[in-house]
């Protein structure tokens, strides 16, 4: 039997860096997922035009892994070549997205995402009827009838430590 048709989903977790500069946040991935599957990350595959400052290599516990780029992948995804066993698929949730957004695609991540695209899981998790805007009755101007935005949030101000989960 084919083992990806056994996987239970689009990604196998997700992870929220704080940047996108590569050079900056992929140690820290490759170190934690190092530790979480006890083995060696060996390759990382990403979108170019998704991140910042982007090595040929990164140094990890005695030894170089590789990092290869791609413009037909997609942005919100990162592969990790494992020894040993089969690729390992993470979503990125991009570092501006707020807390309880993230927080939110990071537990859809490692419960399960059979028939779920990046964009559907990294939504927030808020059903469509309670989204403003979502069935046009969203808050409506006194005289002119369109719709008000609402106020900006700062996604940085209550950020969290940067999160990895993987089933």
């Amino acid at each position: 039997m084919n083992p990806l048709l056994d996987r239970r989903g689009t990604v196998d977790g997700a992870w929220w860096p704080f940047t996108r500069d590569a050079t900056a946040e992929l140690p820290s991935l490759i170190s934690a997922v190092d530790q979480r599957l006890g083995r060696a990350v060996l390759r990382v595959g990403l979108y170019l035009d998704a991140w910042e400052h982007i090595p040929r290599r990164i140094p990890a516990r005695g030894r170089q892994v590789r990092v290869g780029w791609f413009r037909s992948a997609d942005p919100y995804m990162i592969t990790l070549s494992i020894a040993g066993t089969a690729p390992v698929t993470l979503l990125v949730i991009p570092p501006g997205t707020t807390n309880d957004t993230a927080t939110a695609a990071l537990a859809l991540a490692a419960a399960g995402t059979v028939g779920l695209c990046p964009a559907d899981i990294l939504r927030p998790a808020v059903p469509e009827a309670d989204m403003p805007g979502r069935d046009g009755s969203a808050s409506w101007e006194n005289e002119g009838g369109r719709v008000t935005d609402p106020a900006p949030t700062d996604p940085g101000r209550h950020r969290l430590p940067t999160k990895t989960y993987i089933r």
